[in-house]
């Protein structure tokens, strides 16, 4: 039987294989969102809780592996700086061309910023030695504010809910509008225990398996999630244009002789 190919470099197969699912995921996430917001295709299942929960499961899962890889990087500052702007740059074409559905905080800005903090707090999160403990603390308080911003635990002053300016932790009013939208609060918190979850993964504390490559296809779909994030909304929204706007009219107006 063929040995599965180890992963290249420092990478390590799994990791990659999993953001690579995970990105898939939210293209086809994506594709269903334009559908429905942009070109009013009526999809009553995808604005169903059940979808809703997926769709956050996958996304915190691209989080949580997000975190992990920062215990691999050797500049989280700089990735954090470059993830943060090209997330601005996500918002100022949304803005532009499709305001309607502006990002204004969206998964790129919360890694970008959730980097940057690692960076400036990495020593003092070093200080839990034990990684399993650094898991949990984050779980709980992803869990705790999570309840805290749901209104389960406690109900915010009128003030702060009445305006938009906290909306970068997750403080807004009912009018608020982002079409992908993940405040630093609670996400951060998967994104931190990600991190301590990294250090099992650079002391080789995990099975033999989760360092090697088991399909060339996902693991390079994994080491260019920017890329492919950055790119795919453009590709999915001309093509619906396309279809929508020069196709379909296109057969709707033959008159067919057979």
């Amino acid at each position: 039987m063929a040995k599965r190919k180890k992963s290249l470099g420092n990478r390590v197969g799994l990791i990659d294989e999993v953001r690579g699912i995970s990105i898939i995921l939210m293209i086809i996430y994506h594709l269903f969102f334009d559908l429905v917001f942009i070109f009013g295709v009526k999809i009553d299942i995808f604005n169903s809780t059940q979808i809703n929960l997926l769709r956050d499961m996958f996304a915190g899962l691209f989080i949580f592996i997000s975190g992990t890889s920062c215990r691999l990087s050797h500049n989280n500052l700089k990735r954090g700086i470059i993830c943060f702007c090209f997330g601005m740059v996500l918002t100022l074409v949304t803005w532009i061309f499709v305001p309607n559905e502006i990002i204004c905080f969206g998964i790129l800005h919360m890694l970008g910023i959730s980097m940057i903090i690692y960076h400036m707090l990495e020593k003092i999160l070093s200080k839990i030695k034990f990684p399993i403990i650094g898991i949990l603390i984050s779980v709980v308080f992803f869990w705790f504010t999570l309840g805290i911003l749901n209104g389960t635990f406690l109900t915010l002053p009128k003030s702060m809910i009445l305006s938009d300016w906290l909306f970068p932790i997750g403080i807004t009013s009912p009018g608020f509008s982002s079409s992908d939208y993940f405040p630093l609060i609670p996400w951060i918190f998967i994104f931190i225990a990600g991190s301590y979850f990294g250090v099992y993964v650079i002391e080789k504390r995990l099975p033999e398996f989760f360092y090697n490559t088991h399909s060339g296809f996902l693991a390079y779909v994994g080491r260019h999630t920017l890329v492919i994030y950055l790119l795919h909304q453009i590709v999915i929204y001309g093509i619906l244009y396309v279809i929508f706007y020069y196709i379909i009219p296109f057969f709707t107006q033959q008159t067919f002789l057979f």
